[in-house]
């Protein structure tokens, strides 16, 4: 018989990760998969991959040439991301993203949502403002619009994106998951255990997460 109480499952994650955006939507279907009936508790959970950037972002072209040599190796890279969004059914247009952000704000948010019943909708919100609309989710008025869609309300996002107060937990999170091994994402904890990490197929997740039920983990 399935639990009462739901399956804490975490998703180590950010914003601008191309593999956490196509990991997200092959969890959702092999959630869907699942013959189990058990209940999860999903949590987004931040890891910024580059969380020294300004506040402001960088050009996007600057950036890439100073973490890959160039724009058009960049390129060449997510071409195979790419490939894997279209095979998903998931749009994606790099081409449309100018600046690549600082992701502190949008994980403020994140948490924020998460006390409100609605994270997946912004997380939704976030990645398909950035990875098919090309907008800067660094830019606190992007981010207040798309927390405005998700369902927060004015006064939680403008505070959440004024107030720094959050940032010690969201330090303190990321250098556990680290002392943990996570130094990649998408990574996925079930009941806080590290179960998997990369955007495996929507199978090989549901598979997973069955195994570990079974085990009783």
């Amino acid at each position: 018989m399935p639990s009462s109480s739901p399956i804490q499952l975490e998703i180590v994650s950010d914003v601008v990760c191309p593999w956490c955006y196509i990991g997200k939507h092959r969890l959702e279907r092999g959630l869907a998969m699942l013959k189990s009936g058990h209940k999860f508790d999903i949590r987004w959970r931040p890891y910024e991959l580059n969380p020294t950037l300004p506040a402001e972002g960088m050009d996007r072209r600057d950036y890439c040439e100073a973490k890959f040599g160039s724009l058009e190796y960049a390129d060449q890279l997510y071409a195979n991301v790419a490939a894997n969004a279209e095979a998903d059914g998931l749009p994606m247009d790099v081409a449309a993203i100018k600046r690549t952000p600082n992701t502190r704000a949008a994980h403020r948010l994140i948490e924020a949502a998460g006390e409100r019943g609605r994270q997946d909708a912004l997380v939704d919100a976030l990645f398909k403002a950035y990875f098919v609309d090309g907008k800067d989710v660094g830019d606190h008025e992007t981010l207040a619009t798309l927390a405005l869609e998700a369902g927060l309300d004015q006064q939680t996002a403008t505070d959440t994106l004024q107030n720094n107060s959050r940032d010690v937990a969201i330090e303190a999170y990321e250098r556990a998951v680290k002392d943990q091994g996570i130094h990649g994402v998408p990574a996925f904890l079930f009941n806080g255990r590290m179960l998997f990490s990369g955007a495996q197929s929507a199978e090989t997740i549901s598979l997973s997460l069955q195994r570990a039920i079974d085990r009783g983990l």
